[in-house]
Order: C-alpha cells, then sequence, then structure tokens
C-alpha cells in the first residue's frame, strides 16, 4: 500500500484568523514543509488561483498538490446548483490541471466555524429529513465535480451543520458514492465521535485523511454555551500527531486494514507564536512516518 504525506498551510497562518500567521509569506510555508519531509501540500489564502501561478511555486520546491478547501453553500444552494458550479469551476479547473486528487469540500451555509462571536452550541442541527435532501443535492454536486476531473471529499467539520458521527451517519446513509469522505481525527475527537466506529461504518467511503490531533485536557475544559470554535483554536484545541491525545498508530493500521490509499495531511489551527509552524511540522512528520512504516505503507516523496 502507497501513501503520501502532506500539509496544510493553516500550521503557519488561519484564515479565519488572519492575525495568526497573517505575515508569514507563502515562501515561508513551502520551504518549510519542504524541510520537514512533506511531497504536498493543501492550498490556502495564500497560494496563487491559476494553474500558471502556482504550478512553478510547487515544483521549485518539489512539492505536489495534495488538495485544498472549498467553501460550499450547497445546504441552502437552490436546486439547480447552477451558482454552485459556476462558483467551484475555477478551483475544479486548478486542481485538474495540478493533478490535485479531490476537493475539501466545506459546508459553510449557516457555518460558524469562522465567527469569533458564536458559541459552539449554537452550530446549525439539522433533523434527519433535512440531511436526506442535502445528500440528494450534495451528491449530483459531488457528480458534477468528478465530471470535471476532481472528485469530492467531504470535511466533517466543527461549527457546521454536519460536525457529529450522528451527522455523519445520517450524511453518508443519504449520498451517492460520488461524494467521498475526508476522515479528520481532530474534529472527530473534538465532537465526540468514535474514530474507530466511523472507520468500521465509512472507511470505504475515505478517500482523503487529514492527521490532526487533539489537546484533551483543553477540548473538555471548554464551555461550548460560552466559547466558539475560534476561541478553542485559539486556547490550543488542535495539535499535530503525537503532541496530543490520539493514538495515530492505531488509526493508521486500521485505515491499513480497510485498504486506504492516498495522502494523509499533517493539519494543525495552532497559534504560531506558541507552536512553531517548522518544528512542530517535524514532529508531526516524524509521528506520522512511523505509524505509517509500521502499518505496511510505503512512503511516497519522503524526502528523509
Amino acid at each position: 500500500m502507497k501513501a503520501k504525506l502532506g500539509i496544510a498551510p493553516i500550521a503557519w497562518s488561519n484564515d479565519d484568523l488572519p492575525e495568526l500567521g497573517g505575515d508569514t509569506t507563502l515562501e515561508t510555508c513551502l520551504s518549510e514543509a519542504r524541510d520537514a519531509g512533506f511531497s504536498g501540500v493543501e492550498t490556502g489564502g495564500k497560494f496563487p488561483k491559476t494553474a500558471a501561478e502556482l504550478g512553478p511555486k510547487l515544483l521549485a520546491h518539489g512539492l505536489s498538490l495534495a488538495s485544498g478547501w472549498y467553501s460550499g453553500t450547497v445546504l441552502d444552494a437552490p436546486d439547480d446548483l447552477a451558482a454552485e458550479k459556476d462558483q467551484v469551476l475555477a478551483q475544479l479547473q486548478l486542481f485538474r490541471a495540478l493533478g490535485a486528487p479531490c476537493l475539501v469540500y466545506g459546508e459553510t451555509a449557516g457555518t460558524l466555524q469562522n465567527r469569533r462571536d458564536a458559541p459552539l452550541a449554537l452550530r446549525r442541527r439539522l433533523f434527519e429529513d433535512e440531511i436526506k435532501l442535502y445528500g440528494r443535492r450534495l451528491t449530483r454536486f459531488a457528480e458534477y465535480c468528478a465530471e470535471q476531473g476532481v472528485p469530492l471529499a467531504f470535511h466533517h467539520h466543527m461549527a457546521t451543520a454536519i460536525e457529529t458521527e450522528r451527522d455523519l451517519d445520517l450524511l453518508m446513509q443519504h449520498t451517492g458514492e460520488a461524494v467521498g469522505l475526508l476522515f479528520d481525527t481532530g474534529h472527530l475527537r473534538f465532537a465526540g465521535g468514535d474514530l474507530f466506529r466511523v472507520l468500521e461504518r465509512h472507511g470505504k467511503r475515505i478517500v482523503h485523511v487529514h492527521a490532526k490531533d487533539i489537546r484533551a485536557e483543553v477540548i473538555d475544559g471548554l464551555d461550548r454555551e460560552q466559547q466558539s470554535f475560534l476561541d478553542a483554536v485559539l486556547a490550543g484545541a488542535f495539535t499535530v500527531p503525537r503532541d496530543g491525545a490520539i493514538a495515530f498508530g492505531q488509526v493508521v493500521k486500521k485505515l491499513a486494514e480497510i485498504g486506504y490509499q492516498g495522502w494523509f495531511v499533517v493539519e494543525a489551527e495552532q497559534d504560531p507564536i506558541k507552536a512553531p509552524p517548522a518544528e512542530f511540522a517535524k514532529i508531526g512528520f516524524k509521528a506520522l512516518t512511523g505509524a505509517l512504516t509500521e502499518a505496511g505503507y510505503e512512503i511516497e516523496g519522503d524526502v528523509t
């Protein structure tokens, strides 16, 4: 089995919290990612939006495009999805041109993930009938993405309408195979989900993995009636593998048993002053390479 190791740019700066690493250059992000050993990166706000601009930058650092976030609003979109398709097309064209394996889809209709003034407890919740209708619409959107050459990987995410294990179970039940799953260890544990139960139920739908750890003491100490998702990020809820509470060796072993092959992307929204990105990128890389090797994966593009 083969695996590739990538890293998300929010290790260096966060698009939802510009004050965190906002002055860090893209060149620094790419250079330090490669120095840490990673062979790919996901896109962020600082990345060029065309293949002509981004391609040479990635090539100069020997990096591939592992994927990147798309802020979708299919949940509230008209049934024809015309505006949503128009909005995503340029990103799909960029990803197809640079060989990205999937589009990371985040449902941002009614999201609170980017609002410091909105407590976690107030996030949008859907009845099963609503998820059923959403699933049909999302499936059609995912089929469109696949037609453009870039499969969709759905990102369950804190402070959004699809946050919990229950939400995810229902979404997988009411979507077609075109909707792939992005398995994010940190967001699922933050939401109280069972990582291994989700792997058992939906492992065959996984097309992308975000390897994010959590600081359990921070999450357990949150007042969800008062504190927001961004408050949790600033408090240090997330970190890289080996620095938190998740047993990544067991998670990776289970992914290997399921037969998952593809990208493992280190992602950890943190304050770069408290958690220097270059240092924590190396910690995450070392932890994941060890877990992947032990599970029998062949790591492509390893520069260590």
